[in-house]
């Protein structure tokens, strides 16, 4: 997801990275459609607060274990070295004026907790068995260093085989602007890095 600046708009941008508990041997579990935010529109600055609505994009989620012990999907902001739990100024080539690439030391952020995913109406279709549920029905917000829990599958055989997301509305991912939030610098933007992690176990 990404937002770039133009004149008082700017458009934003998410990173994805992935995780995956361990697999049983010689059998498939993992992401067969990796999460992965869509680009956000264009959002112009007029000292209101404003909600930027889209998409999500779907996932899917391979299981052919046999071992009737469900699974989890969760999504967390993802801290470290180059990286952002929370949508802040980033610089996304060599140079942009003095800064370089990457997130810009000491530069403005957003609050956690500003992009929330929304999962009525949504749900898991395919596989075999129990459908797996969507768990972010009201809202969760995913653009924090805690984890949250999206989807799961129970244990006894529930979400085998291949299980993917369809029907996620139009406002399923929004985001809350605030009236405080800054312009930046020409070419830069704000981007936050989440990690989507697929685990055994309900």
């Amino acid at each position: 997801m990404r937002w770039v600046r133009r004149s008082a708009a700017v458009v934003i941008a998410a990173a994805s990275t992935v995780g995956l508990g361990a697999p049983a041997a010689l059998a498939a579990f993992e992401f067969g459609t990796v999460p992965k935010l869509p680009i956000l529109s264009t959002v112009t600055l007029n000292a209101k607060a404003q909600t930027v609505d889209t998409t999500m994009t779907n996932l899917s989620v391979i299981d052919t274990r046999g071992t009737k012990s469900g699974w989890n999907v969760t999504v967390a902001g993802q801290s470290g070295t180059g990286k952002s739990a929370v949508f802040a100024e980033y610089c996304p080539k060599a140079k942009c004026g003095a800064n370089a690439e990457g997130y810009i030391a000491g530069g403005k952020t957003m609050a956690a907790k500003s992009l929330s995913l929304s999962s009525a109406g949504a749900k898991f279709t395919g596989g075999t068995g129990t459908p797996p549920t969507l768990q972010c029905s009201p809202a969760c917000n995913v653009d924090s260093a805690t984890a949250v829990k999206i989807a799961s599958a129970a244990t006894g055989g529930a979400g085998e085989s291949t299980w993917t997301t369809t029907g996620f509305s139009t406002t399923s991912l929004a985001l809350s602007v605030p009236t405080t939030l800054k312009a930046l610098a020409s070419e830069e933007i704000y981007r936050v890095n989440l990690l989507w992690t697929l685990a055994t176990g309900p």
